[in-house]
């Protein structure tokens, strides 16, 4: 497949090292907020004792908040257990080089215990038993995410330094599908784009988007685990490649009250032997498959919609015309709806648009897996599809802010059942840790309306 070039065996890479080719191995696990954590690692040494005997990193990385505060309630990390390590297990079918780091190459890890098993709240072993749970009924899933980000004329540095306000968008108008107005930027674009393709990823398109310099850079599906590891890789990467030009990027969900940036997921399911099961001769061109599927989808969004929208962030792109959705409903072809059905026949798939850019992928795509698989288990009947406008359809709607999201997913029996106790009970902590945070702040917006006039 294209941009499997970027992709390195282990004898390639000793072969590598061994000319000076590569002198460094970036080991990298996905944290609770999809980023990448780690270490660079001298490549000789890599191959010497990583290789054979994994490395180690503190386990506090699992029990951080976004500016990687220790934070209280967390049963597998904390002060009294005294923040010890754990496991970083290499993945070495993911090496791969790194083209905008001279000399450099990157894999992904599992996490383990240091005496041994999976770390069951580390993204990427949550999305592993899910895609076993699949597979112990002959099926595998494929997955595409559509990522979008804003891209700003400001270094990183300059954006901290003025907090983040009056950054200047690298487009000055709406440039969704505009081949003038991304022109303006595809020096970078173009960059980014080869980047990812040198790190073994089949780049498909590049297209503008509705917000000032939004943008959207599309990636082929491919199976489910690959294409959470390349979304962590390309988010990391773009915002490293932007730094490296002098300017910066934003994958946060709603930067501002314009259009906020979704990552819309679609996701197909196919037999062991590569057979696309979700097509059939039901109404629609489904299978009996597909309708229970959708159907397990529906059932599960609200006590589900945690693990697509984790920040607080996340719940301020719900607005009703937006393209953002906020009714729990399918359709096809239907962007109003939160499920929408697209292609036919062997492409035939569900696209979840209810992600922002913040998304977690791993823990997002788990969550629609196990959705999915509570349907098909179930024998779930699919309601009918919704035609027309969902926004004005009275349907149920995903919830509308992080804390009514973590109630609903501290309430469900189906979230325990699917993910198991102690992962429930992690990421609900992650997100009282948040709100925490967040009913603490005085916001710009308090100031505004509050300094002068109350």
């Amino acid at each position: 497949m294209a941009g499997n070039t970027g992709m390195l065996t282990l004898d390639r890479l000793r072969e590598l090292v061994a000319a000076g080719a590569v002198d460094t191995v970036l080991v990298a696990m996905t944290d609770m907020q999809g980023r990448l954590q780690g270490k660079r690692c001298a490549a000789e040494y890599f191959l010497n004792e990583v290789v054979p005997h994994a490395t180690e990193a503190c386990n506090y990385l699992l029990a951080v908040d976004v500016d990687m505060n220790t934070v209280d309630g967390f049963a597998m990390s904390s002060w009294e257990r005294g923040y010890g390590d754990f496991v970083l297990r290499p993945d070495l079918s993911t090496l791969r080089h790194v083209p905008w780091h001279e000399g450099t190459v990157l894999v992904l890890c599992d996490v383990e215990w240091v005496e041994g098993g999976e770390v069951s709240a580390s993204p990427r072993q949550i999305l592993r038993r899910q895609l076993d749970r699949l597979a112990e009924r002959g099926l595998a899933a494929f997955v595409g995410t559509e990522l979008e980000f804003i891209l700003f004329d400001d270094t990183y540095e300059d954006a901290w330094r003025r907090g983040y306000h009056g950054l200047t968008g690298s487009n000055q108008y709406n440039v969704d599908y505009s081949l003038l107005g991304t022109a303006r930027v595809e020096p970078l674009l173009r960059r980014i784009r080869n980047a990812m393709t040198g790190a073994g990823m089949y780049v498909e398109s590049a297209k503008g988007e509705c917000n000032l310099g939004q943008q959207e850079i599309a990636f082929r599906y491919t199976d489910a685990l690959a294409t959470c590891d390349n979304h962590g890789i390309y988010k990391t990467g773009a915002k490293e490649i932007a730094a490296q030009d002098g300017k910066s990027l934003t994958f946060m969900a709603k930067y501002d009250e314009r259009e906020g940036n979704s990552c819309h997921i679609h996701v197909s399911l196919r037999s062991a032997d590569g057979e696309a099961v979700l097509a059939g001769d039901r109404p629609g061109g489904f299978s009996e498959l597909m309708e229970h599927f959708i159907a397990g989808q529906l059932a599960c969004l609200r006590e589900f919609t945690y693990f697509l929208a984790p920040n607080i962030n996340s719940y301020k792109r719900f607005v009703p015309g937006s393209f953002a959705p906020t009714a729990v409903a399918w359709g096809t072809d239907n962007r109003t709806c939160a499920l929408r059905v697209v292609g036919h026949g062997p492409s035939l798939r569900v696209e979840n648009r209810v992600p922002g850019g913040d998304v977690n992928p791993y823990l997002a795509v788990a969550a629609l897996i196990a959705a999915g698989l509570h349907g098909i288990e179930h024998e779930l009947p699919l309601e009918p599809e919704l035609t027309g406008n969902a926004y004005e359809s009275g349907k149920p709607t995903v919830p509308t802010t992080l804390r009514e999201a973590a109630a609903l997913l501290e309430g469900s029996e189906l979230a325990r059942a699917a993910f198991g106790e102690d992962v429930v009970a992690h990421y609900l902590n992650a997100a009282r840790v948040e709100l925490a945070a967040f009913d603490a702040a005085v916001t710009d917006w308090e100031r505004i309306r509050g300094f002068e006039r109350l």
